[in-house]
C-alpha cells in the first residue's frame, strides 16, 4: 500500500465567501495540520485581493501550499493540480504532520478526491469552429446546445464560461458522450484518499450580505489598483487572471468601459451566481457531511479528531448533515 493509499484527508468545501478559510486555520492549529488550497484562482501570482487569498499573518501560522504555483498567464488544469496536491500530500503525510485541503474549485476538489476523467485530445478544429460560432451567434447559443446535451454539466457551468462549456460540446461531439456521463463512468466505488469532507452552508441571504461586503472591503483594500497591475503586465482578456470576478469588471471598468459602480455592481452579481453554482455543485456530490458556518467551530473539531485517530466513522455523525437553502 503506498502512501497515498494510507494517507488521511479532510477536505473543507462550500461556496465562496462561506468562511472556509477561518474554519480551516482554526481546525489546523488545533490538531496540527497543513493546508493545501484547493481554490483554482489562488493558485495565481499576484492575485491576492480578489481572491480572498489567505493573509501573510494566516499563512505564518498554519503553513500552506499550492499558493502561487502559477503566473496568471499559465493555466493550471484539474489533473496538475491533483498532481501537486498528491505530491503535497505524501510529503505532508511523510512528515507526520495532517493534511487538509479547503477550497471551493469543484473540479479541483473532484480530481484530487475520485481522479479525473482525462477525455479525448483536444481537436483544434472542432474548438475553432466552436468559437467562431460563438463569435457570430453569442456564447448563450453554445450554452443552450449544451443544455440539451448535457443538463448535467450545463447546471454547473456558467452560460459565458465558454472555455468550458466548448471543452463540454468537444467530449461530446467527438466520442458521443455527454461528459457528465463520461464522469459518472469514471468515478471509482471509493475515493482515492481515505477521506472526511466537510461542507459548510449559511443562510443564503446572510451569505449573499457577506459577499456584498467583502467585495466593498477589497475595493477599499487596493483591488483596482491589483488589477492595474495585471493589465500593465500585459495579461490579456482571456487569461486567467482577468477572466475572474472582479477583476473582469474592474478591467473592463479600467478600459474605459463601465463606471466603477456598475463594474461593482456586475461583479457582487457574479459573485452570488457563483456561490449557488458552487453549491449544486457539491450538493452533486457523495459523502459530504454538510454543517453551518456557524456551528462548525464546534462540531467539526471533535469529528476530525475522531477522523485522524481513526474512530470513524463516530457515532453522532448524522447531527452535523443539515440543510442549506443556499
Amino acid at each position: 500500500m503506498n502512501i497515498a493509499e494510507r494517507a488521511r484527508v479532510v477536505f473543507v468545501v462550500g461556496p465562496t465567501g462561506v468562511g472556509k478559510t477561518s474554519l480551516a486555520i482554526e481546525l489546523a492549529r488545533r490538531l496540527g495540520a497543513e493546508i493545501i488550497n484547493c481554490d483554482s484562482r489562488q493558485v495565481y501570482i499576484g492575485m491576492d485581493i480578489g481572491t480572498a487569498k489567505p493573509t501573510a499573518a494566516q499563512r505564518a501560522c498554519v503553513p500552506h501550499h499550492l499558493l502561487d504555483v502559477r503566473e496568471p498567464s499559465e493555466p493550471l488544469d484539474a489533473a496538475s493540480f491533483a498532481a501537486l496536491a498528491d505530491s503535497t500530500i505524501a510529503d505532508i503525510h511523510a512528515r507526520r504532520r495532517r493534511a487538509l485541503v479547503v477550497g471551493g474549485s469543484g473540479l479541483y476538489f473532484r480530481a484530487l478526491r475520485w481522479g479525473i476523467f482525462p477525455g479525448p485530445r483536444a481537436s483544434e478544429e472542432l474548438r475553432t469552429h466552436l468559437r467562431k460560432r460563438a463569435a457570430r451567434e453569442g456564447y448563450h447559443s453554445l450554452y443552450e446546445e449544451l443544455r440539451a446535451i448535457d443538463p448535467d454539466t450545463a447546471l454547473r457551468l456558467a452560460p459565458r464560461d465558454l472555455k468550458r462549456v466548448i471543452r463540454a460540446l468537444e467530449v461530446f461531439y467527438l466520442t458521443g458522450v455527454p461528459l457528465s456521463v463520461h464522469h459518472a463512468r469514471h468515478r471509482p466505488l471509493r475515493p482515492r484518499y481515505e477521506s472526511l469532507v466537510i461542507g459548510l452552508t449559511t443562510e443564503r441571504e446572510k451569505l449573499y450580505r457577506a459577499l456584498d461586503a467583502r467585495f466593498d472591503q477589497m475595493l477599499a483594500a487596493g483591488l483596482v489598483e491589483e488589477v492595474q497591475a495585471l493589465l500593465a503586465k500585459g495579461y490579456d482578456a482571456q487569461s486567467p487572471a482577468l477572466t475572474a470576478i472582479g477583476y473582469k469588471q474592474l478591467a473592463a471598468y479600467l478600459r474605459g468601459e463601465v463606471t466603477l459602480e456598475e463594474a461593482a455592481r456586475l461583479a457582487k452579481r457574479d459573485t452570488r451566481r457563483f456561490a449557488k453554482r458552487q453549491l449544486t455543485w457539491f450538493r452533486a456530490e457523495p459523502g459530504i457531511l454538510w454543517m453551518s458556518a456557524e456551528q462548525a467551530y464546534r462540531q467539526a473539531g471533535e469529528l476530525l479528531e475522531h477522523f485522524f485517530a481513526g474512530r470513524w466513522p463516530t457515532p453522532d455523525a448524522s447531527v452535523v448533515n443539515v440543510h442549506s437553502n443556499v
